[in-house]
């Protein structure tokens, strides 16, 4: 079912069950990217994945986005939809949301599942390279934009072993507004660091990495989970940034597995 709040497009699995899940999607893709997790998850659980501001379905607007602001947009969600505690789960740009809605709201929440992101803020080579990559989309070249930055997302078995799949979701997110991309970027180039808020999480948490991630290699990921009193760390082993996508058996394996542990 889907529902528009506060502008954006949000999609729910199945009818209003007692324990949900909203999963937060990655830059520059949609709420589609969680599909085999919200198909395995909702015989018992409330799936909600939305588009964020920009990108699929929902508006670009100006495109003058804040991290702030999109904390701000899932807060909205969480409180329109009465969502009482549910587990949080974000991968890359999703994962940056979460992490920061963790620090203002960690009581909306019942547990955290972080897949392939960073706690800390970009560098000054990280600025850059997205001030470069805002440049090459206004000079017209948002299509190749797109192109080289999602291979780099991906692990080359998939790319190679799936590649009809892999061109699904390459055009799928070409048809994201540009403004709406650029928007993105200029939010995550403007982000905090969350790094010294990890010690106070105090939800269960899972992370989970693909070996083979460039953008959050597992080194990264695995100091994250060390410095999360209650957090489990799972290597997806031949996967790239995107383990959702390219080993959902093993990502659902572990969400399930979590979840069952720890009662939720």
């Amino acid at each position: 079912m889907k529902k528009t709040i506060n502008g954006l497009s949000v999609f729910l699995s199945n009818d209003h069950k007692s324990e949900s899940i909203i999963f937060v999607h990655g830059f520059p893709y949609d709420h589609n990217m969680w599909q085999d997790q919200v198909d395995d998850l909702s015989k018992n659980y409330l799936c909600v994945s939305y588009d964020i501001r920009g990108l699929g379905d929902s508006p670009a607007g100006d495109g003058q986005f804040t991290m702030e602001s999109f904390v701000d947009d899932l807060e909205i969600i969480l409180d329109e939809l009465k969502l009482n505690r549910p587990v949080l789960c974000g991968l890359s740009m999703g994962g940056y949301i979460s992490l920061r809605a963790i620090e203002r709201i960690q009581h909306k929440f019942s547990a955290l599942i972080l897949c392939d992101t960073k706690s800390t803020a970009d560098d000054d080579e990280g600025k850059l390279k997205r001030a470069a990559a805002i440049k090459q989309i206004n000079s017209g070249k948002f299509y190749e934009f797109i192109d080289s930055f999602i291979l780099n997302c991906f692990g080359e078995r998939f790319v190679k072993e799936k590649s009809a799949q892999f061109r699904k979701i390459v055009d799928r997110s070409k048809k994201s507004n540009p403004i709406g991309v650029k928007g993105c970027l200029l939010a995550m180039a403007g982000r905090t660091d969350t790094t010294e808020s990890l010690s106070k999480i105090d939800i269960p948490v899972l992370i989970i990495c693909g070996s083979e991630d460039k953008l959050s290699p597992p080194d990264v990921m695995k100091s994250i989970a060390d410095k999360i009193p209650n957090a489990n760390f799972l290597l997806v082993e031949g996967a790239g940034h995107m383990t959702p996508i390219e080993n959902p058996l093993a990502v659902n394996r572990a969400i399930r597995d979590f979840l069952f542990e720890n009662d939720l």
